[in-house]
């Protein structure tokens, strides 16, 4: 943990007033430190950042970086946090609390201490508590809460965030991520909570983690690990055909993450092999040392993974982000050589053509989300199947069934790498989509083919679905304000063209649209069947911006020249909503 690189200025007698208050209240003397010498240093802007500007819930929990105050992830916040879910919990009666709260948690630093917390404030308070005993991936406690009949479930984790983050994902009766007004709840109770510790440093919430483990001893246990991996790996082989070909040779990385622990075996259980896993990678470090950033996506984070599929001569790379809720691709080109990573979209499409093709009659349904390729609304359209549009995240999408009665969710997926296939897990889940593109990879090799074969006949049918995103990461305590006015300038002044093509309509989605929950995103439709989307993200200071253009569907032979006009187009998109977008920043942003 460090004070970052504030500028200097005065710290009021307010600040340190409150500063000190906290410190009272803080059980954890590494973070209580960390303030002391803040306040040493009267460094004003150092305490006013872990101050000014609370973790509040985003994509169903908190997310941030690690340190002390409320505007940090330490053990104060994830005590009041859980102080709050324990009251959610309560609050829904004797057989809620009887039923309990799953506790999971990554490999990431204060991961092992935060899932303590929450195992002792739950289980001080009343409620059951089951626990991982190891670290393991956040599909498993989506998993778990459903197998185990809980009322709830907590994951710490930061899932692709930086070394430097950790957070605190809840899940529902459901398996699903929190959504409004659950979530609200949970939040005022915890506030209330985190209010009470301060005032009283010697209640409960500040007391030592000794004391609380013994209130809580009599009503926490530990998960079966072996019986529920072995509920989840039938689970998920019950999404494969038992008789289809298994011959494969896969590289695989786990990012530093807790995938490794699982999907190996899980890959090797199922009949594909060999599976070789990348050495520098393969086993859990939250200082993630030979990638920039833990996520899939990050440019350069599959360098590893590519030098051995092609030492190895692979047929497939998969890449778990650090908690194993995401996944990526790459592929060789078939008449090439050279490898690729598959965008989202790709893979989402390319699970979607599989799923429906393995699956049968009317009542099924697929989802996603605003923000991801409109091809899987025309592959349903064509396969006679239902689908939904969601706002961004899975709470929305493992839900998107629920207010149509008769009908049987079999695959949801978002362009950031999340996939749901089945409603074993509900919620993005990286260990059983692994296991399904290897049999759709074993499959394309048994006949010939190859996986970029398959989108090249999608794409042939239903025309070139064209995607990119770009984002802009803003920095310091004034990242938030600066986003919402940028995304105020676009909703109240939105350009007549974008790259020559006109602007035929702006869905400015904060008070909701059809069944869609109001949210601050905008959707600016443009002619030629192009679309922009700009949406703030949910658990970091970005502004994130998805782009898509459609071409009408070509024969195999012109798919090379419609995807390079496409192409073109994005780019030149890109370019112009960069440009206005960076004559809007403020000077402490960043290009992302």
């Amino acid at each position: 943990m460090t004070t970052g690189h504030e500028e200097t200025e005065p710290l009021s007698a307010a600040l340190a007033a409150e500063a000190e208050a906290w410190m009272a209240a803080d059980p954890d003397p590494s973070t209580r430190a960390e303030l002391a010498a803040l306040l040493d240093a009267a460094d004003g802007a150092g305490v006013r950042a872990r101050f000014e500007s609370p973790l509040a819930f985003g994509t169903a929990g908190l997310r941030g970086a690690l340190g002390a105050g409320p505007a940090r992830m330490n053990r104060l916040v994830v005590r009041a946090t859980t102080a709050g879910v324990a009251q959610w919990v309560l609050g829904q009666g004797a057989e809620a609390a009887r039923r309990g709260i799953v506790v999971g948690r990554d490999a990431r630093h204060g991961s092992d201490e935060f899932a303590r917390d929450v195992v002792a404030v739950a289980g001080g308070a009343g409620v059951r508590v089951r626990v991982f005993p190891h670290p393991l991936p956040t599909p498993l406690t989506a998993f778990a809460v459903k197998h185990l009949g809980a009322a709830a479930g907590v994951m710490v984790t930061a899932s692709h965030n930086p070394a430097a983050d950790n957070g605190y994902k809840v899940y529902m009766a459901d398996g699903a991520q929190v959504i409004p007004p659950d979530d609200a709840f949970i939040a005022e109770a915890a506030s209330a909570a985190m209010a009470s510790a301060i005032a009283s440093p010697s209640s409960s919430l500040a007391s030592s983690t000794t004391a609380l483990d013994t209130a809580a001893a009599e009503r926490c246990e530990p998960i079966d690990e072996a019986e529920l991996l072995g509920a989840y790996r039938r689970a998920a082989f019950g999404l494969l055909d038992p008789a289809g070909p298994r011959r494969l040779r896969i590289v695989y990385t786990p990012l530093h993450g807790v995938g490794g622990e699982v999907l190996p075996e899980l890959l090797e259980q199922a009949g594909f092999g060999p599976v070789s896993v990348v050495a520098a990678q393969g086993a859990p470090d939250p200082d993630f040392p030979t990638v920039a950033f833990p996520n899939p996506e990050e440019p350069g984070a599959l360098d590893l993974a590519l030098a051995d599929a092609i030492r190895l001569g692979a047929d497939l790379v998969l890449a778990n982000d650090p908690d194993a809720d995401r996944l990526a691709i790459a592929v060789p080109d078939r008449l090439s050589g050279e490898w690729r990573m598959l965008k989202g979209d790709e893979l989402g499409v390319l699970l979607a053509d599989h799923v429906l093709s393995a699956t049968s009659g009317d009542d099924r349904l697929v989802a996603t989300t605003i923000v991801s390729s409109t091809m899987l609304s025309a592959m349903a359209q064509a396969a006679g199947v239902a689908c939904v549009e969601t706002l961004t995240g899975f709470k929305w999408i493992a839900r998107a069934a629920l207010r149509r009665p008769g009908l049987r969710f079999v695959f949801g997926y978002e362009e950031a790498l999340g996939y749901q296939v089945g409603d074993a897990v509900s919620d993005k889940d990286g260990l059983s989509a692994a296991l399904v593109v290897a049999e759709i990879a074993a499959g394309a090799k048994a006949k010939g083919a190859s996986v970029t074969d398959r989108l090249d006949s999608l794409a042939s049918r239903f025309g070139v679905h064209a995607t990119a995103q770009w984002s802009l990461r803003l920095e310091g305590p004034t990242a938030q304000g600066e986003m919402a006015e940028i995304v105020g300038r676009w909703r109240t002044h939105p350009p007549s063209t974008l790259a020559g093509l006109a602007v035929t309509e702006l869905v400015d989605l904060s008070d909701g649209a059809g069944e869609l929950p109001a949210t601050n995103a905008l959707v600016l439709r443009l002619a030629k069947g192009a679309r922009v989307v700009l949406r703030p993200s949910g658990t970091e200071p970005k502004l994130k911006v998805y782009f898509e253009v459609v071409t009408a569907p070509r024969s195999l032979e012109r798919l090379a020249g419609e995807r390079h006009r496409a192409d073109l187009l994005l780019g030149s998109l890109q370019d112009d909503v960069a440009a206005r977008c960076q004559s809007m920043r403020g000077s402490s942003a960043s290009e992302a």
